[in-house]
């Protein structure tokens, strides 16, 4: 695990493609038990050590995820989000060019929960949600696209399944159409970067990571 940045009210680090934010099924440990762990040695607190969760990554995605240390912080990151005043950007990696070098997309998505997957549509359609995201080319090599993506809704795999219905699915995500898997058996999407409020300072922030997906 790496802190990227912590105080007395947030922590934020940098998940890798094989962990999972909180507990599921699999029974693996999750990356909030992780961070517990680390901040009950370092400061040597006895007993439960309090964590809010406060949003989560896909499992095979990478990149930054804040946690609250306090309740206070909990309640103001919690609303934060809720209210889209806390701006994710993604890197995404694919091999087809987009029809636009820059452009906004907006699908209803409706969420298979057998499948763990998202379908997206053009129009609304019974028990689908909005999904809007910004999404421009920042580079190249000579097989694969580079993306900056923003979200402007947060819905269960809406990166992951808007550009693949736009026929751009993300490196290694065989569950969206890329034809075959990624050697670290992660996909080529990361949270780059955050910037927000500080939710008990009030100070602005950004933080960010250095750009690691392998082409």
């Amino acid at each position: 695990m790496k802190v990227v940045y912590e105080d007395n009210h947030i922590i934020v680090v940098e998940k890798t493609c094989s962990e999972i934010v909180q507990g599921d099924k699999t029974g693996d440990i999750p990356l909030s038990e992780t961070v517990k762990q680390y901040i009950r040695e370092k400061y040597s607190k006895p007993g439960e050590v309090f964590l809010g969760v406060v949003h989560r990554l896909d499992r095979p995605v990478s990149g930054l995820v804040i946690f609250a240390r306090t309740s206070k912080a909990l309640t103001r990151l919690n609303k934060m989000f809720q209210e889209g005043r806390i701006q994710k950007t993604y890197h995404a990696i694919v091999r087809n060019l987009p029809p636009r070098t820059e452009d906004e997309l907006t699908h209803w998505l409706v969420r298979n929960e057998k499948q763990n997957k998202s379908f997206a549509y053009d129009k609304e359609v019974p028990n689908s949600k909005k999904a809007v995201l910004r999404y421009k080319v920042i580079g190249h090599t000579d097989n694969y696209h580079i993306l900056e993506v923003n979200l402007k809704t947060g819905r269960h795999h809406q990166i992951r399944c808007q550009l693949a219905k736009i026929g751009c699915p993300i490196k290694g995500d065989l569950k969206y159409g890329a034809k075959r898997s990624n050697a670290d058996g992660g996909i080529s999407l990361q949270a780059y970067s955050l910037s927000f409020v500080h939710p008990v300072s009030r100070k602005e922030m950004t933080i960010t990571v250095s750009a690691d997906l392998t082409i």
